[in-house]
């Protein structure tokens, strides 16, 4: 289990160091583009690249205070801690990406800048948009391995662990910000009006804001606690279910601790025969099978009810 765990951390770091690394070089890169050319969507993107580059050191901060064990007063542990620092990212890119973009945006189009020279924006914007779309690869190709057979909606709104995705979503804003700031510099030249270098500044800045409300709201429900999988409830359901001396099972719920633990309670009716040791050894029972065909359950608890007292769910339909 561990080893499993700490492979999908190292995997999940390797996304986020390969951002982190592109991020930093782009965005020196574009602030120097920016001062000599007085570019406004240069300006933006480099801004972008800046909060980007933090993004990624709050999501490796986050994953390092998740790993701390469980103590008296989080007895589950901290794991989701990550999904606290992940909503903190959606904040920064709506309020520092979007907003310093859209204000400078805006304020170019009021005051235009002279144009300079674009050849040093056109060679910044060819080169960011190599390394990022390096980056975006090895975020594709982690995410693709995540989600299986699922669709790409699908995977991001089952996901438990925030850090693929949220790098996944940053990079693909980050190539469509490319090209819109290529478009912008490009347009302004090619007219002579300076202000459609403000205006693609703007639009960067509508990017960077749906991004933002999309993490924000995947964040948001990991936040509030999500349910596991619905073929690992499934699953649960049946080793629970199949056993003789149980003539019901009311309810399995359920909800994730961290992105690689789940947290399991069950609610079952009992055959009235069974003694309470029988209850007590058929529940340590059911516990030790559940957590060995599930390494992810980290807890697990078992409470004998009768079907009439319970609140009773139907079974998961596996898809």
């Amino acid at each position: 289990m561990q080893s499993a765990s700490a492979y999908r951390h190292m995997k999940a770091n390797i996304v986020l160091y390969g951002a982190l690394i592109a991020n930093l070089g782009i965005a020196i890169a574009k602030f120097i583009a920016a001062a000599i050319s007085g570019s406004s969507s240069m300006l933006t993107e480099g801004v972008h690249s800046l909060v980007d580059s933090g993004n990624q050191l709050l999501l490796l901060y986050g994953q390092s205070r998740a790993k701390r064990p469980a103590d008296a007063f989080h007895p589950f542990g901290y794991g989701r801690e990550l999904y606290f620092w992940a909503f903190v990212v959606a904040i920064l890119i709506f309020a520092i990406g979007a907003g310093v973009s859209i204000y400078e945006g805006w304020s170019h189009i009021l005051d235009p800048e002279p144009l300079r020279d674009p050849t040093i924006n056109y060679m910044v914007l060819g080169i960011a948009f190599v390394l990022e779309g390096m980056s975006w690869s090895i975020a594709v190709r982690e995410f693709n391995t995540a989600r299986g057979d699922r669709g790409w909606w699908e995977a991001v709104r089952r996901s438990k662990d925030p850090a693929g995705f949220i790098v996944l979503f940053e990079d693909s804003a980050a190539l469509l910000g490319l090209a819109i700031a290529a478009l912008g510099v490009w347009a302004s030249h090619w007219t002579g009006d300076a202000r459609i270098d403000g205006i693609a500044s703007v639009a960067i800045g509508g990017v960077l804001a749906a991004v933002a409300v999309l993490l924000a709201r995947e964040a948001k429900g990991l936040l509030i606690g999500e349910s596991a999988d619905p073929d690992l409830v499934a699953a649960i359901w049946r080793l629970v279910d199949r056993r003789p001396e149980i003539t019901a099972v009311n309810h399995v719920r359920t909800i994730h601790t961290s992105p690689d633990t789940v947290f399991v309670a069950v609610s079952a009716d009992f055959d009235d025969a069974l003694s309470m040791g029988r209850v007590e050894s058929l529940i340590e029972e059911m516990e030790t099978e559940l957590k060995m065909a599930e390494p992810r359950i980290s807890s697990i608890y078992i409470r004998p009810e009768k079907r009439s007292d319970a609140v009773v769910y139907p079974p998961p339909r596996r898809d």
